[in-house]
């Protein structure tokens, strides 16, 4: 795919997995959480785990699976206050201000999309302080949907106008992607280094990049050309 920026107006973002490294919330989820819950209900971290997955995965695809307060109230812990605990593994991908700096120098407007809580946002948005290079930040629980929903991204346009035609969106999850395509979103790329921890896989279905570089014309060529499955 080739992406000629005098094409693109608007660009969307993913937060999580995306621009900040997802070691943070994998390990939050799948360690730290399991590791205060067993410590509260007197069982092993083992029996904690294996009741907290099955628990997280039952509201995958819904606005809860972010809802730091739906899962404060559900798991009887104090969610924002465990996030402080290991708030010092929040990071921000390389190469993500240089592709965050030249989209702003190139004039288009770039918005902060994501299924997180505000909560959640508050302390990243702090730590990252990479607020101010967007125009925005729109939450999938002010538009009222996460973006699995397929009727997210036209909803999204009562929050921002944009025209999918000249729109770029980097996610790191296929599944929005896809429901992006189906609103007709042109520039649909998937980030496949979504956690430092893991090996990226190439996306079978979107062009797939590792870092934002990858988009940025002085590291490639005017029109940058990535590679599609």
């Amino acid at each position: 795919m080739r992406i000629d920026w005098n094409d693109i107006d608007t660009v969307l973002l993913d937060m999580d997995g995306t621009l900040l490294d997802r070691h943070f919330d994998d390990h939050f989820w799948l360690e730290h959480v399991p590791l205060r819950w067993a410590a509260c209900n007197n069982t092993s971290i083992q029996d904690a785990k294996d009741h907290l997955y099955q628990l997280f995965r039952s509201q995958e695809n819904t606005l809860n699976w972010t809802d730091l307060d739906y899962w404060s109230e559900r798991l009887k812990l104090d969610i924002p206050l465990l996030k402080l605990e290991v708030e010092h593994l929040i990071a921000v991908h390389p190469y993500v201000i240089e592709f965050l700096v030249y989209v702003k120098q190139a004039g288009k407007a770039i918005w902060l999309v994501t299924n997180a809580h505000s909560k959640t946002l508050d302390l990243k948005m702090k730590r990252t302080r990479i607020g101010p290079y967007f125009d925005g930040i729109i939450s999938a629980h002010q538009v009222g949907l996460p973006k699995e929903d397929v009727r997210f991204w036209k909803k999204l346009q009562d929050f921002i106008r944009y025209d999918p035609e000249r729109t770029l969106l980097g996610e790191d999850s296929e599944a929005n992607l896809t429901t992006a395509e189906s609103f007709s979103i042109r520039y649909l790329v998937y980030i496949s280094r979504y956690s430092s921890k893991i090996e990226p896989r190439k996306s079978d279905y979107f062009p797939t990049i590792d870092y934002f570089n990858r988009l940025i014309p002085e590291y490639n060529s005017t029109s940058v050309l990535i590679e599609k499955p």
